[in-house]
């Protein structure tokens, strides 16, 4: 495993590393397809060359933010997804932002993504709430972020839009103290 391919984090399918400039095309490809502008509710999107950029700002920011890697082949890491904590250290919360490659979804990666950074926000940055906001009729995500340990705590009526019609966006949320172990750090050196 290269230096570029770095894992931090793994639960033996799916593995957390540094976010990498040289997958900035990869992450912009990710972010830009049609059913990832649909799921964030973004109607407009963004050229490689201003996803270039931002990738820079986001390098050098204060925001937790990894690669996902697809571990099915321990020999070759596959870079996957991104997921993201901002947080706001004034209160100890944090928000949480995933993004799967489309070639990589129904595979069970975006739950396991989310639980290894839930476990690293909570277990190393040491905050004690993450919340996300999800499309309400972005079922799939609703069922990965249930399943690894947010719960439903409010909605932002028609705060939103899904395929053109103005819907709800759901608020999540996860405590340090209902994450459920085990931990993956509890076993690292």
């Amino acid at each position: 495993m290269s230096v570029e391919q770095t894992i931090w984090l793994s639960d033996g399918i799916c593995g957390l590393g540094p976010l990498r400039s040289d997958l900035a095309e990869q992450y912009w490809r990710w972010e830009e397809a049609p059913s990832s502008l649909i799921g964030f509710g973004r109607p407009v999107p963004e050229s490689l060359q201003s996803r270039t950029q931002g990738l820079q700002q986001q390098l050098a920011g204060r925001n937790i933010r990894f690669t996902v890697y697809d571990l099915t082949d321990a020999e070759n890491p596959v870079p996957s997804g991104m997921t993201t904590l901002q947080p706001d250290n004034y209160v100890r919360t944090a928000e949480y932002i995933l993004v799967i490659a489309p070639e990589a979804r129904g595979k069970g990666l975006a739950t396991r993504a989310t639980r290894l950074t839930l476990d690293f926000g909570f277990h190393v940055a040491n905050v004690r709430s993450i919340w996300l906001k999800v499309l309400a009729p972005n079922k799939a995500a609703v069922q990965v972020y249930a399943k690894a340990g947010f719960k439903h705590v409010g909605a932002m009526r028609q705060a939103g839009y899904w395929r053109g019609a103005v819907c709800d966006e759901l608020i999540m949320d996860a405590l340090a103290s209902e994450f459920s172990g085990p931990s993956v750090l509890a076993s690292a050196d």
